[in-house]
């Protein structure tokens, strides 16, 4: 066989081979970003980001307070101090506050301060099986004026 036509076998045997590599890759990475996180796995890199709230609107208030807003939108970074934690605010029409909290075993908790020393609120939830972790289901309270809904968070993708 010639010399010039084993160097050609060698060629198309290497980019065979390289395509062959970058199809596992790539199929690889296909899996890798279709794999789901179970609920009880979530973690706090999961948490991270922007999440929209949505609350339930109570059948009926006590007082005539100003009209409660139905959604907030929620940022949440690492905490600094706590390695598992994470640290950010709830922003309302007119309003935010200060939130902190984690997740442990699918149980999601959050505190919420609007003077940034008290808590004003917590949100007690459990992230929704199959969810991959974008959503969280609970109870968001407050003690004064005594307040309690029903909340869906829902992860929001980067920006």
């Amino acid at each position: 066989m010639p010399l010039s036509s084993l160097l050609s076998l060698r060629r198309v045997a290497a980019l065979l081979c390289l395509a062959a590599g970058l199809g596992a890759a790539y199929a690889g990475r296909a899996h890798a970003q279709t794999t789901c996180t179970d609920a009880a796995d979530t973690s706090q890199r999961e948490l991270l980001g922007h999440w929209t709230a949505q609350f339930a609107t109570p059948a009926a208030q006590a007082s005539p307070l100003q009209a409660l807003p139905t959604t907030a939108q929620l940022e949440l970074t690492p905490h600094p101090e706590l390695l598992a934690s994470v640290r950010g605010r709830v922003l309302r029409p007119g309003t935010q506050a200060l939130v902190a909290g984690d997740v442990d075993d699918g149980d999601f908790t959050l505190e919420e301060s609007v003077n940034g020393k008290n808590i004003s609120a917590t949100w007690i939830g459990q992230v929704v099986q199959g969810s991959c972790g974008k959503e969280i289901r609970g109870t968001w309270s407050q003690e004064q004026p005594p307040l309690t809904l029903s909340f869906v968070l829902r992860k929001q993708p980067s920006p």
